[in-house]
């Protein structure tokens, strides 16, 4: 079962302190989306080790970010991990003295790690506020679909909070169970490979009719975007959009026939299966 979002995006309070550990493209994404959205650098930290990366964070949006966890960790009322998976014990093992429950701070913990489930999150941070977030790239250009889900005990003013940074990347959609994120992983997480997979076909076809390589990029592209946005903003079934273009003896239907005696779109559904059991499986290999 899933939630939908808020139809209006939840605004984040102007005195909030928001800590990030790990400052890499997803962090900054997300960090940028909200300074666009009015919160001042002063009240944004950030722990990452990588000194190159501490100086894109400086470079491209003025945040000092620092080497290691501290004690200014304590200001924070929402921490965001964005850390990669294998990394996150080791991370935050040095920030749990500072964030933690015990430490008598209570902080919401937003996670956009792949794979490290609740349980696991709140056995090494000592926390038990807890969202789970799964983005995909496109957030790097604030059109980001995420899916959300938060552990019980989070009161709606968290989730109101935890969704608001979120949309500074795009669109959100809340999940009621915590399982749900390996079918949100597969179909939003990894779609972007998709897109770019049947878009480099699409390209690839264009340059054998003897269109030159940007030209079928361009049309591959803006079709693409076109019809997304045409089936964002549709009340029809997708199959009633397909339909709509689909004359019986034409062109669609020519090419359509392909696709079907291939078996494409039962092909298509078992890879959306196949990458949600690979998220199931990273989960159980991170921790439960």
């Amino acid at each position: 079962m899933t939630t939908p979002s808020t139809p209006t995006a939840p605004a984040l309070a102007p005195a909030t302190h928001v800590a990030f550990i790990g400052g890499g493209n997803m962090a900054g994404a997300i960090l940028g989306g909200l300074i666009r959205g009015g919160l001042p650098t002063r009240q944004i930290q950030v722990v990452e080790p990588l000194a190159a990366a501490r100086e894109k964070l400086a470079r491209e949006h003025g945040i000092a970010a620092h080497e290691q966890a501290g004690d200014f960790l304590q200001e924070a009322g929402l921490i965001v991990w964005a850390v990669k998976p294998q990394s996150f014990a080791q991370a935050a093992a040095p920030v749990r003295p500072h964030a933690g429950d015990h430490a008598g701070m209570r902080a919401l913990h937003l996670s956009v790690m792949a794979g490290i489930r609740v349980a696991a999150i709140a056995a090494a941070i000592g926390g038990a506020r807890i969202v789970r977030a799964m983005p995909n790239t496109p957030a790097l250009i604030g059109q980001g679909m995420t899916g959300l889900y938060a552990a019980p005990g989070v009161q709606a003013a968290d989730r109101a909070r935890a969704e608001a940074v979120i949309r500074a990347t795009g669109d959100a959609l809340w999940v009621a169970d915590e399982s749900l994120l390996d079918a949100v992983t597969a179909l939003s997480g990894s779609g972007p490979a998709y897109v770019f997979y049947v878009l480099e076909a699409m390209q690839a076809a264009g340059v054998q009719l003897g269109l030159a390589p940007e030209q079928a990029r361009h049309l591959a592209v803006a079709t693409f975007a076109g019809s997304a946005a045409l089936a964002r903003q549709a009340d029809e079934p997708l199959a009633t959009l397909r339909e709509r273009v689909t004359s019986k003896g034409g062109t669609t239907h020519a090419a359509l026939t392909v696709l079907d005696s291939a078996h494409m779109q039962p092909a298509f559904i078992r890879a959306l299966h196949a990458a949600a059991v690979r998220a199931k499986e990273l989960g159980d290999e991170f921790g439960a």
